[in-house]
């Protein structure tokens, strides 16, 4: 069965955060990226009687993590992200969009005070069924969006930190139980 011919339950489906992950990279100096991940993160992914998703995820920032501690503390300052000032970053979509192979989602990113629109390129892995029994469903998505947007060292030259910030997604979730 091919992604075009599967349909996702109605309901609110669960996050599988042991197969999920949300990922970043950034140029550094201009020579190489500097990747890492947010470890800790919610999503709402409901699913109205149309079909279509409302779309909804909290990153909590204090979850910064590129496997190195002394980078990782710095980034979280005030320097950079400032957690204790900005705790999360939130994204809710604009509009409920209908899942197909590949998809867009537009939507509103908040970081602090600051709210801008991105859009993230989706690709729908389909539906499969865990070893539990329990259906899951997956997605992929990509997109980007300026860090001096978000007030984020607003004084560091692009040269030594890209103003642009690469996200990647991956998603699983669980299918509500009927």
């Amino acid at each position: 069965m091919t992604t075009s011919e599967q349909t996702l339950a109605t309901g609110a489906w669960a996050l599988d955060p042991a197969h999920s992950s949300v990922n970043f990279s950034v140029r550094h100096l201009g020579i190489s990226k500097v990747r890492g991940r947010f470890n800790n993160f919610e999503t709402s992914f409901v699913v109205d009687e149309a079909g279509t998703a409302t779309i909804e995820a909290t990153i909590h920032l204090d979850s910064f993590d590129t496997g190195n501690e002394g980078r990782d503390n710095h980034v979280r300052s005030a320097d950079l992200l400032d957690v204790e000032k900005r705790p999360t970053l939130h994204f809710k979509a604009s509009e409920p969009v209908q899942v197909a192979e590949e998809f867009e989602v537009t939507g509103d990113v908040t970081l602090g005070g600051v709210t801008k629109p991105i859009t993230l390129e989706v690709e729908w892995g389909g539906v499969q069924q865990h070893g539990d029994g329990s259906n899951h469903a997956g997605f992929s998505a990509t997109g980007s969006f300026k860090r001096s947007e978000f007030d984020v060292a607003p004084g560091l030259p692009n040269a030594m930190l890209s103003d642009k910030i690469a996200i990647e997604l991956d998603i699983q979730l669980v299918e509500p139980k009927a």
